[in-house]
């Protein structure tokens, strides 16, 4: 079963600081890792890239406001023999010795979150209550969570009973020049265009709580650059990618759109 959740080519990660180190060192001590920075900044590559890098299998988690707790651990499923048990993606990783990743776990409800803690300190079990089983994590599963602190209201914030159960790492966008080579290498498009998506981004993350929500993603930059390379007009491209996807409001869209034909015109 573990061949399955190997990934099999290596993902293209670019470094920014001294991030796999210290997320190695947590691994060799079996330490639960939380990822934490704004949306589309490489957090779900970068646990892509040290699953890649460490050989172990991976079983990915995207967490919803509707996932409840038998969505992670299982549940008992009814077909033509009868009831049976079907284990769920944070059970098959305890069992098999996967790194489990919780993507955007702030947004699962917190009555749900709370079956990892028994995962996340000393005893590294997960009960089954359901089952009547008690399972002990294999040696090499370690669990992953990854949230945007900077998005979420006080409402959907991780309990500190939550977060101190685990070590974390900060994510952010690069800085300009890895950036522009990050959107190049992922795109093919030349570095000089890449470098112009690179310099709007900045433009609109400076617009960060003075009218939007969030700024341009590192991911937002890379379809952009996918759609010039498919030969998109620059201009078109960004206001498809760039502006239209994170803001409705008029006055922002037409100073993004003015940067953006500063820019490209």
């Amino acid at each position: 079963m573990k061949e399955q959740y190997l990934i099999k080519e290596a993902p293209f990660y670019q470094k920014t600081n001294n991030e796999v180190t210290l997320y190695e060192a947590a691994y060799k001590q079996r330490l639960p890792v939380m990822l934490k920075g704004p949306t589309g900044c490489g957090k779900t590559r970068f646990v892509e890239y040290m699953a890649w890098k460490l050989q172990k299998p991976l079983i990915s988690v995207a967490c919803n406001e509707d996932m409840t707790a038998s969505d992670l651990v299982g549940r008992f499923l009814l077909d033509k023999d009868g009831t049976r048990w079907q284990d769920g993606p944070l059970t098959i990783a305890s069992r098999i010795g996967a790194i489990c990743y919780l993507d955007e776990v702030v947004e699962a409800r917190q009555d749900t979150t709370v079956v990892i803690h028994p995962l996340t300190d000393h005893r590294r079990v997960l009960p089954l209550d359901k089952k009547g089983e008690l399972i002990e994590a294999h040696t090499d599963f370690q669990l992953v969570i990854s949230y945007n602190p900077g998005y979420q209201s006080l409402m959907k914030d991780l309990k500190q009973s939550t977060k101190q159960r685990f070590t974390a790492l900060d994510f952010d966008y690069p800085d300009e020049e890895t950036e522009s080579s990050i959107v190049a290498k992922e795109s093919g498009l030349n570095p000089e265009q890449s470098n112009k998506l690179v310099q709007i981004a900045h433009r609109a993350r400076n617009l960060k709580g003075h009218g939007l929500d969030e700024g341009i993603s590192t991911r937002l930059l890379v379809y952009a650059a996918s759609l010039i390379k498919a030969e998109i007009e620059p201009i078109e491209a960004c206001k498809m990618a760039l502006v239209r996807p994170i803001t409705d409001d008029p006055d922002i869209r037409a100073t993004l759109n003015n940067a953006v034909e500063m820019i490209f015109g």
